[in-house]
């Protein structure tokens, strides 16, 4: 396999990234929002909702990564189903946002339906486009400069649509926010199919070498194995799950925490812009980062910036509520701390790709990236759980002044909770992932005698 990746590559590959997380930042920014303040639902049903489409997620998302392993065609076994999959998310992204069309019981029933199988038809794309990453190179430095493209064009993505999507809401919809959001969809959806397209047209995995050995075909009972044998991946699973979730908390109750527990609605794009600049920063620092410190430190870094902006946020929710200087910068600290996390993530879980082959004597890119992808969509969940939940047990009512208690429990969920959960993912880091500097065979019987170690401890 050829280790270097072209720049038209890495370009293409990029704004695949732009066009596909540009269809699922609002899902995750402002679903909730759309849900219980538009359409109407309660906050408990939505929450409900969102932690019952991920159980259905946690069986196919990792049939999906055995699909495209099996798959042969002339185009590979990422692009098509990249294709397939835009093609169907892009459909019900538009079909999602036109919850508020209906009313009722059929309100609730379209709303859960509609919202399963946007997660199913996500799936179908996201987890061969994450697979392309160990198929493009095998060179640990190649994987890191390439990963700084579709994780800088995402956070472009979230960026823009956390600043400026409510004003584009209102724009489009000529003040009806049900007809703005729909529109936003219908927009979206159309950059989405483009930017699927390109990746097909221009990002193209390397062949085997001649004397390779035929690729092996997977059975879904395969996909327990290749799991359950990968010791690094449990860990892996263990750090990104609260640190996702914790991210996700932030995301999810800002919009409430600004309009309510600030009292001040307009730092939300404020926050959201400053928060989408450090987090682009924290992107495309990476690789200069990941040259200079060792990897061992650098997720323990990546979540100390949270913790530290949370408590900062904590405290000025009583002594400062209103200081836009001060949100600005914790702002800038969390995301600036998620940037570093996000593109380290992804190429943490490439290597877990070359040591999962190690332990298993099978390869296989789309069951271990179709964990990143469950990942995600969980962490979104069971933000999105904790958010309605939460939102209920505080008391909060909309579109009305909250009461004391409703506020601070408002703050502890923005910014309490999301400190303790990057405090859990720092220390499982610390204990259970080895990976540090990628995995190859001459470190084969090292690592294998450290993780033997690790277990007896």
């Amino acid at each position: 396999m050829s280790d270097q990746i072209t720049l038209q590559t890495k370009l293409s590959y990029g704004l695949g990234a732009l066009g596909k997380d540009f269809a699922c930042a609002p899902i995750y920014i402002f679903l909730m929002f759309y849900f219980t303040d538009v359409a109407g639902l309660s906050a408990a049903f939505v929450g409900t909702i969102f932690l019952a489409a991920r159980i259905v997620d946690a069986v196919t998302d990792p049939m999906m990564g055995v699909i495209v392993d099996n798959t042969r065609s002339k185009f590979g076994k990422f692009r098509p189903w990249i294709v397939i999959g835009t093609l169907l998310n892009a459909v019900v992204l538009v079909g999602l946002f036109s919850t508020h069309m209906f009313e009722g019981t059929t309100l609730y029933i379209y709303a859960a339906a509609a919202y399963i199988l946007w997660g199913l038809t996500y799936t179908i794309m996201d987890i061969p486009y994450w697979s392309l990453i160990p198929a493009l190179s095998s060179s640990r430095q190649e994987r890191e400069k390439l990963v700084v493209w579709p994780r800088l064009f995402a956070s472009l993505a979230w960026f823009i649509t956390g600043t400026y999507g409510l004003h584009i809401v209102g724009k489009l919809g000529d003040g009806d926010q049900g007809q703005g959001f729909f529109n936003v969809a219908m927009l979206i959806a159309v950059l989405f199919v483009m930017s699927a397209f390109l990746i097909a047209r221009n990002v193209k995995e390397k062949s085997a070498p001649a004397n390779a050995k035929p690729a092996e075909r997977f059975s879904f009972k395969d996909v327990m194995v290749i799991i359950g044998k990968n010791d690094q991946l449990k860990a892996l699973i263990g750090t990104v799950l609260s640190f996702q979730i914790a991210n996700l908390l932030v995301g999810g109750f800002a919009i409430y925490y600004f309009s309510y527990a600030l009292g001040n609605a307009d730092l939300f794009p404020v926050y959201m812009m400053v928060a989408g600049i450090a987090e682009v920063a924290g992107v495309f620092l990476f690789p200069r980062i990941a040259s200079v410190l060792p990897r061992k430190h650098l997720w323990v870094i990546a979540c100390g910036f949270p913790v530290l902006s949370c408590i900062t946020l904590l405290i000025m929710g009583f002594i400062a509520p209103g200081n836009a200087i001060l949100i600005g910068i914790a702002g800038a600290a969390i995301k600036f701390g998620v940037g570093i996390a996000n593109a380290l993530q992804t190429v943490m879980l490439a290597d877990v790709v070359d040591y999962g082959e190690h332990k298993t004597g099978r390869r296989s890119e789309s069951v271990i990236f179709s964990v990143q992808t469950m990942l995600v969509k969980f962490a979104g969940a069971a933000g999105g759980f904790i958010v309605g939940m939460g939102l209920s047990v505080v008391g909060y009512v909309p579109n009305v002044e909250q009461s004391d208690s409703t506020i601070m429990g408002l703050q502890f969920m923005m910014v309490g909770l999301p400190a303790i959960l990057m405090t859990v993912s720092a220390l499982v880091y610390k204990r259970y992932y080895h990976l540090h500097e990628g995995f190859d065979q001459d470190q084969a019987g090292k690592e294998t005698q450290t993780n033997v170690v690790t277990a007896e401890a």
